[in-house]
């Protein structure tokens, strides 16, 4: 840091100022909170993973050398409950009057950055007990804000270092201008490991008393693809769902085609002729209720499995990208699901083409 701080003053606690985003006020009390707000981490020792990002945020913030953050990812990555965490362990029982929680894909124009956040970040207050750190702005989905919002940023937080500390999160780094970015030290949270997760939901199975068989266990680490958030919403509405979570109970739930049905596609593209693959992948989809962007997107990644010349590997797989893609826009999903067999028929011909 460039210059010393002086010790933190708080302000008295406004009726205004409401806990926005995912910091919002939970009765923790209630059976119905969400899993993921039940069990979100209270502490820097009790987030999943990125150790290494983690301890050298806490190693900041215990030499009171924390500067402005930049934290970027995938959603359910920890991102939110890092500076939460860091929160607490500033601020103790006071970290509520101490930080400014928004949620810029609300709160994203260029009037919130000229009122609310210069007004926290300028405010005098009362004294705070002992060496205290600056206050706090959190901004969640700061890449939902404004062009005009992102620049009137950058001014105040080099107004307001001496005192005010922000922190930025988001999912796409490149939707942040330069300006801002390097006012920040950036750390990018990746997908969590599948050990990481499956430590937590058994964590979360037990104290909720869950009657999960492994093949349940493993399908919920599968289909959270790296996301907590997701893998603990999925276990939740499983849960209410059904009493026992297998692996059907956790499909059936979500939707999603099971790995053995991609396999049964799977084996329909490779070796069945155009109509009778496209007749009875349709026959399943309609009886299973399945979608077919999920299949084309299951069925990408069962591609790595099969034993093909690299090149035709790589053509089938941009071939089912663009399936996808199209998808996304919302074309006939008969017209795709053609052309997901005929790009399979042609990869079928290249691979014995490349036998010969």
């Amino acid at each position: 840091m460039a210059e010393p701080t002086s010790p933190m003053e708080i302000d008295p606690v406004s009726p205004k100022r409401i806990p926005k985003g995912k910091n919002a006020a939970i009765s923790t009390d209630s059976k119905s909170v969400p899993w993921v707000e039940k069990y979100r981490p209270q502490s820097l020792a009790d987030v999943a993973s990125h150790r290494d990002i983690i301890d050298t945020i806490d190693r900041l913030t215990n030499e009171n050398k924390l500067p402005h953050l930049l934290l970027y990812g995938p959603p359910g990555t920890g991102k939110t409950s890092t500076i939460l965490a860091v929160s607490r362990k500033l601020y103790g029982s006071q970290y509520r009057n101490m930080m400014l929680e928004l949620n810029a894909s609300d709160d994203r124009g260029i009037d919130v950055v000229r009122q609310q956040i210069v007004d926290f970040a300028s405010a005098r207050s009362l004294s705070f007990s002992g060496q205290a750190p600056v206050k706090l702005v959190l901004l969640d989905e700061a890449d939902a804000m404004t062009k005009d919002a992102q620049f009137a940023l950058r001014r105040v937080i080099e107004k307001h270092t001496k005192n005010t500390r922000f922190a930025l999160i988001c999912n796409h780094v490149n939707k942040i201008i330069p300006a801002l970015q390097s006012r920040c030290t950036r750390f990018r949270f990746a997908p969590l490991d599948a050990t990481y997760i499956r430590e937590r939901i058994q964590y979360v199975i037990k104290a909720e008393g869950l009657d999960v068989d492994e093949s349940g266990l493993t399908a919920l680490v599968r289909l959270s693809n790296g996301d907590m958030r997701k893998a603990l919403n999925i276990l939740q509405s499983t849960h209410m769902a059904s009493q026992h979570i297998s692996e059907e109970a956790v499909y059936l739930c979500t939707g999603n085609p099971m790995p053995k049905d991609i396999e049964q596609i799977a084996f329909w593209l490779l070796n069945e002729s155009f109509t009778a693959g496209f007749r009875q992948i349709s026959d399943m989809k309609m009886r299973k209720g399945l979608a077919l962007v999920d299949i084309v997107r299951e069925v990408s990644m069962f591609v790595f499995k099969i034993k093909m010349p690299s090149d035709v590997r790589v053509k089938l797989i941009n071939d089912l990208a663009d399936i996808e893609y199209r998808l996304s826009f919302g074309c006939n999903d008969k017209l795709q699901l053609g052309a997901l067999v005929s790009t399979f028929t042609n990869a079928r011909c290249a691979i014995v083409a490349a036998a010969k």
